[in-house]
């Protein structure tokens, strides 16, 4: 079964006899999942397993979901903060499905979006994070996607709970997106819906609300906002380029659906059947840009538009006689800033106090 087949049969969205067989299965399934969550809170809560500090201190960039809950851009935002406040911040990652000694998509997007700041992956993240600060000098460590990471004791953890799905459809792996039960999120310093600009306003109270009861943390809310095009080639234009076009979309991300909407909300159009979208991380062919190259010229649109994460897969010297974009994000904190800022300032100044 696909990604999106899964998504699916998960979300309700395929009816039918087999459809429901499958998410019975699923069901089935959750109990055992859960028993392995259940069992590693225990052997970190008991100290069977144990959480290692290293000498500076770690930020957090989590969520409890699988999928696209916009961890990329919140930390490009808080590793720009950080350096705009003279520190020399280092990100660490898993590096899911990195083919080559240059890392994976993520690792290649934020070097677009921070650069000179150093990115360690490694499936070890406690060995990362002491080479970033051995290697580098980095005086505190942006731990992206860390939140499940128990192994590395954080400082400061910041989940992300995306506000066009927030819960994961309410079930835990396989049968839902959940990583952990809506209990861990005692665990958070601050929760942060994101895509609250994709959600009206009733929705978005009632994520407010479900958060509330979970959790006495903060909350803090994100947009993300386009901030302009990019060619496979580094140039850049603004997005009144595209504004009112036809394009041809494609992406290999955690929420396709996502991409769309931001895409129409920047004024550019995307026919129902103009956007095709592979699974998360996909790695892309040859034969698959020529293949979409080609359904695009049948769409008679003027581009094809992907997302800064799926631009750094593709090779430049593949030929197409339609330009390709892509779409750059930004993340806009449209409520809780001042509540988030100050997290962040307590935790440097702590750290000013102790050195």
């Amino acid at each position: 079964m696909n990604e999106r087949a899964y998504l699916d049969v998960i979300s309700g969205r395929r009816r039918g006899v087999i459809a429901g067989v499958m998410r019975v299965g699923l069901a089935l399934l959750t109990p055992f999942y859960r028993m392995a969550v259940i069992t590693r809170y225990w052997l970190f809560d008991t100290g069977l397993k144990t959480t290692h500090s290293v000498d500076v201190p770690v930020i957090s960039i989590g969520n409890i979901t699988t999928g696209g809950t916009g961890k990329t851009p919140v930390v490009a935002w808080v590793t720009q903060w950080l350096t705009s406040q003279g520190k020399q911040p280092g990100i660490v990652s898993r590096g899911y499905r990195s083919l080559d000694d240059a890392g994976n998509d993520e690792l290649r997007v934020l070097e677009q979006l921070c650069p000179g700041v150093p990115h360690v992956q490694s499936h070890d993240r406690l060995m990362a994070a002491r080479k970033a600060i051995a290697s580098h000098d980095v005086d505190v460590i942006v731990l992206d996607d860390g939140f499940q990471h128990r192994r590395l004791h954080r400082d400061l953890d910041i989940v992300l709970v995306d506000a066009t799905n927030p819960w994961g459809y309410g079930h835990l792996l396989p049968r839902g997106l959940l990583r952990e039960p809506h209990s861990a999120l005692c665990r958070a310093d601050i929760i942060v819906l994101t895509r609250v600009d994709h959600v009206d306003e009733d929705s978005l109270k009632r994520v407010r609300q479900q958060a509330s009861q979970l959790t006495v943390a903060p909350l803090a809310e994100v947009g993300f906002r386009p901030t302009g095009m990019l060619s496979l080639s580094g140039k850049t234009v603004s997005l009144e380029a595209l504004m009112g076009e036809n394009v041809f979309a494609f992406c290999g991300i955690g929420n396709p659906e996502g991409f769309r909407r931001t895409l129409s909300d920047a004024g550019i159009m995307v026919a129902d059947d103009a956007m095709v979208t592979f699974a998360d991380h996909h790695h892309y062919t040859e034969a698959e840009f020529v293949s979409l190259a080609e359904q695009a010229k049948s769409q008679r649109v003027t581009a094809l538009v992907t997302t800064q994460k799926d631009l750094v897969k593709l090779d430049p010297s593949w030929e197409t006689s339609l330009p390709v974009w892509a779409l750059t994000i930004g993340a806009e904190i449209v409520a809780g800033r001042e509540k988030w800022q100050s997290l962040l300032n307590d935790l440097l100044n702590k750290q000013r106090t102790s050195s």
